[in-house]
């Protein structure tokens, strides 16, 4: 696994992985940390992945479904 999304909220933790920044839910405010695979780290790569995240999120908002805990990022 290359990044994931993790909520702030929750109590799984970014073991592994390099925390890239934090990610607000704009539907609910809900938090989550961006965590990438230490090795390489890349700002852009992040960036990428905050915003696919920013969308995932809002169709989950869209669909009235809750947001897990975890989330794999692509």
């Amino acid at each position: 696994m290359r990044a994931v999304a993790i909520k702030k909220s929750s109590r799984e933790k970014t073991i592994g992985f390099q925390e890239m920044g934090v990610l607000g839910c704009d539907g609910c405010g809900e938090e989550f940390f961006i965590g990438h695979n230490p090795q390489p780290v890349d700002k852009r790569l992040a960036e990428k992945h905050a915003k696919w995240l920013e969308k995932v999120l809002a169709e989950e908002h869209d669909r009235d479904r809750k947001h897990s805990d975890q989330i794999t990022v692509v």
